[in-house]
Formats: structure tokens, sequence, C-alpha cells
């Protein structure tokens, strides 16, 4: 089975980048101006052979994988412009909730997020307090994160919520199985690939991400399954991976650096 994810996480403008989501330098390059993301999301509906949800994986059918759109953090820009935006180009969203910061200032409402599930989105868990990183975080807390966050968006939805993501890209087999555990169905991580596995009954899916600064072009090539685009990810990750094992305190300006190369 596969699947073309791509993620995001805040749209704001202006370049008001605590606008929406988590303040701070780091979180801000992984958000997009306004217009950008309306040009790539242009740029993805063009090429997009097949568009759809995390639904559609547990009910496959012949053709080619599907493209899932994804937000994190559950800033409030889900709400104040993204869902519209998807909604016009014939788009639903998967908007994944920190819910420790829900109904606190630039993150989405309780009402807000009981309307984008009526408008046909996709809100899952990106656990309670956003542990980074999740993978060094022992059994009984890894549980307890995705169990109490499910448990949240279930009562504020007044429905079963089975799909979350990975705080941080800090995915273990053993995040899975946690959260597997905790009754989750779907996890999307951050690793960069189409293809989706099962750990202990839940289906985990690799995702391509979108930082500022990317042009639209590269959007576009992921959501059409550009191998190159594909494989230009999957080094950038792997390069991260050694950054954070050996970079300590030094591991945000690696991680520029590594961006920077491979645009």
């Amino acid at each position: 089975m596969r699947a073309l994810s791509l993620l995001y996480h805040d749209v704001v403008e202006g370049g008001d980048w605590d606008a929406s989501g988590f303040p701070g330098a780091l979180p801000a390059a992984y958000k997009l101006e306004r217009r950008d993301f309306e040009n790539h999301l242009s740029a993805v509906s063009r090429v997009a052979a097949r568009r759809g949800t995390v639904r559609d994986l547990f009910q496959p059918v012949p053709g080619p994988p599907p493209v899932l759109l994804t937000f994190d953090d559950g800033g409030a820009s889900a709400y104040a412009c993204v869902a519209d935006l998807l909604e016009r180009a014939g788009w639903r969203g998967h908007f994944l909730v920190t819910t420790d910061y829900i109904d606190t200032p630039g993150f989405v409402t309780r009402a807000q997020l009981r309307e984008l599930v009526g408008r046909g989105h996709v809100i899952g868990s990106h656990s309670c307090s956003h542990p980074n990183p999740m993978s060094r975080c022992g059994w009984d807390r890894l549980v307890a994160e995705w169990t109490r966050s499910a448990a949240v968006l279930a009562d504020v939805l007044g429905e079963p919520v089975r799909v979350a993501s990975v705080p941080g890209g800090a995915f273990s087999r053993r995040v899975a199985a946690a959260a597997a555990a905790a009754g989750l169905t779907a996890l999307f991580t951050s690793e960069p690939t189409a293809r989706c596995r099962v750990v202990d009954g839940c289906l985990v899916l690799g995702r391509f991400v979108l930082r500022r600064g990317d042009p639209p072009k590269r959007a576009a090539a992921l959501a059409s399954g550009n191998l190159r685009a594909r494989l230009s990810q999957l080094v950038v990750w792997n390069l991260k991976k050694i950054a954070k094992a050996v970079g300590g305190d030094l591991y945000p300006a690696l991680s520029r650096l590594v961006h920077e190369r491979a645009r």
C-alpha cells in the first residue's frame, strides 16, 4: 500500500509567524505565507492523480496512490485560512491537533474542530503536550499521550478519533506500538516515504515535509510521485538523523545547513 502524504504546518499572512501554532524561530521555518501556500495548492492540484484522505487507505481501490494533505500542531490557521482554501480547490485535509493547546491563543477551538469535521476534514491527535523528542518518552508516557489526546478529541467531536501524527518527526517502532495500544489505527510520521506499513495493527504512513521557502514546483514534484524529489527528501532526512545524533545543541544550525544545501 502506498500514499503520497504532504506535511504542512501553519499558514499565515504578513510574516506574522507567531499568529498561528507554536511561537519561535524553529516552528516558523515550517510555516508558509498564505500566498505561497495558495501557489503550492494550485501546483499540487494540477498534478495529483488522485486526491484522498487516510480513510481511503482502509478501503483500497486499484489506481495511483492517493495524495493526502496533512497539517500538524493544530494552529488557528487550520480554521481561519487553510480549510477554506482546501475546499475551494476540492480537497479535504488532515488536521493533527496538540490537545493541551486547544482553546489557547494561536490554536483552534473546540467549536472550530467540530465544524471542520462537519465539513469533511479529518481531525486527529498530535499528542497532548508535543514532547520532543517523543521517541525518548517511556512506554507509560507514550500510551498516556496518545490515549488522553484521542479521548479529548473524541469528547470534543462526539466520535472516536483513530488518526494521529508524531510530533517533531521523532518516530520509533515503540511510538507506533504505543499508538496501537491506545486504539489508534493510523499514524503519520515525518519519514519521507510513500510506502505504508503496519505496526501492531496500526497503519504507519510516511510524509514529505514542506518548509518555508520551498517552491511550488517541489510540492508538485512530491505530489506527482517524482522519484528524484522523493530521494532528495530521503537524503535530507538521513542527514538530519545524523545531525540529531551528533549535533546536540548544534542541531538547529546543522538542520538549516542541510536544508539550504538541498535547495
